[in-house]
């Protein structure tokens, strides 16, 4: 494989739950001490690239900086002001690192009136948070998704994750919501525009072959799926595309 700037995937990738995958850990410092290029590439939309990197910090990770994540909120931000760079209120749903992102891009965040409702993982969602954005919604706003999973696992079993909601609203609304976050591709034309890159010069890493090798597919980036969370080799024989590199361990990329 070439030497090309690594999009990385995090949960099942970088550590399980709150445990460091320690293939990983060794990947990363090998990164950083030979100035290889890498960007963290998460679906999660709740932190900050901040908070992302203190996460990290916290479990053992060394050297990790916010300048290392591009978020799906990020992601959304600069997907849709790039679209609609007229449309600059903002109506979310969502937490601090969906916030960040609308503001750096000189978004207003409105309670009426939005040009734009932003749906991110809101672990304090209410019905009125909810019913608001609905509203929003068939006065005209457009209705952006920052990210499409369906369940969010923690220790004490499924969670219902962000794409239920987008999938609530774009039932009660009857629109279709704008999606981000992998495997769609905006949120790779959002990373390379971040990185200052082309598609041939990254590639994707993940474990989640419906996610992060999808992701790759459809945007026609190089693959690697690392059988360390969500699919082993037998798991990804099943569907109708495929990686173009499989590994067990980070550390053979080092080879």
């Amino acid at each position: 494989m070439t030497k090309k700037c690594y999009l990385l995937d995090l949960d099942g990738t970088m550590y399980r739950g709150t445990a460091i995958i320690e293939g990983a850990k060794v990947f990363v410092d090998h990164c950083l001490k030979e100035h290889l290029p890498f960007l963290f590439l998460t679906n999660n939309s709740g932190r900050t690239p901040r908070q992302a990197a203190d996460h990290m910090l916290k479990m053992g990770y060394r050297g990790i900086e916010p300048k290392h994540f591009y978020t799906s909120a990020m992601a959304a931000s600069d997907t849709m002001i790039r679209r609609f760079p007229e449309k600059k209120r903002a109506y979310m749903v969502g937490a601090e690192g969906l916030r960040e992102a609308l503001l750096n891009n000189g978004y207003q965040l409105v309670q009426d009136h939005a040009d734009l409702v932003f749906i991110g993982l809101d672990k304090e969602g209410t019905w009125e948070k909810y019913s608001l954005a609905l509203r929003q919604v068939l006065a005209g706003a457009i209705l952006v998704g920052t990210n499409n999973d369906r369940i969010l696992l923690s220790e004490e079993g499924a969670n219902c994750g962000n794409g239920s909601t987008v999938a609530l609203m774009e039932y009660a609304s009857s629109r279709e919501a704008v999606k981000i976050g992998k495997p769609h591709e905006a949120i790779i034309t959002g990373a390379l525009a971040y990185l200052g890159l082309r598609k041939e010069d990254v590639v994707i890493v993940g474990d989640n072959m419906e996610t992060d090798i999808l992701c790759g597919v459809q945007a026609g980036i190089e693959t690697i799926l690392v059988t360390t969370g969500v699919h082993d080799r037998q798991a990804a024989a099943a569907y109708s595309f495929a990686p173009d590199h499989i590994i067990e361990d980070l550390r053979e990329l080092m080879d």
